[in-house]
């Protein structure tokens, strides 16, 4: 068994803590087209989540949110060496995208490292076949990967303590972003979040589109 799925297969059956967010929100309805879909709002509204970014991908091509932002996308921010809390929120996210793809909807799901030091394009590539068979992978140079973060507000730093070596963690917020081309985000899934509660929320965002 590889090292990605025997650490997908321990965080299934564990317990996961999530990383604390560092921002503010609070509940509320849109005045949109989307209003009936909504179900919370982020201090400083949607349109200050997301915007241009230069990543490379799972297949070790160069692409920008144009080539990855095709249609309703979810997008999510961790690592492949995180031991329990990006593989219960991936596999949750999965499992809501084929939910979504029984009722004839199409979802792409997005994980974006905030780690490129070890995730690589080939180190993504494993982690996201495993996780689904359509998940796009995300990784780049330091800056670049600072820039998206920055861009959809994520927090992300290495955890202290943990040493030099490669076995070190990483602290993250544990958000996922539906996104949509031209229009940004849409609205963003807590971890509490279930996937049947997901696979809802984003079917209304795509019926109303």
């Amino acid at each position: 068994m590889s090292r990605i799925a025997a650490t997908v297969a321990t965080a299934v059956v564990a317990v996961g803590l999530g990383a604390a967010g560092w921002y503010a929100f609070g509940s509320g309805q849109g005045s949109d087209r989307y209003a009936a879909c909504r179900a919370s709002s982020m201090a400083g509204g949607a349109a200050e989540i997301g915007g241009p970014f230069s990543m490379i991908d799972d297949t070790g091509a160069r692409v920008s949110e144009a080539d990855v932002i095709t249609g309703p996308t979810l997008f999510y921010f961790g690592y492949t060496f995180c031991p329990d809390v990006c593989p219960l929120d991936v596999s949750r996210n999965a499992e809501a995208i084929d939910l979504l793809a029984e009722q004839g909807k199409t979802v792409t799901p997005v994980f974006v490292s905030i780690d490129p030091g070890r995730d690589t394009p080939q180190m993504l590539s494993e982690f996201t076949d495993f996780m689904h068979p359509r998940m796009v992978g995300l990784t780049g140079t330091q800056d670049e990967v600072d820039r998206i973060v920055d861009a959809y507000r994520v927090y992300a730093e290495r955890a202290r303590g943990t040493g030099d070596d490669d076995y070190y963690l990483m602290n993250h917020s544990t958000l996922s972003y539906l996104m949509a081309p031209g229009e940004g985000m849409l609205e963003f899934y807590r971890q509490d979040v279930s996937a049947e509660q997901m696979a809802e929320s984003i079917g209304c965002f795509v019926e109303h589109s």
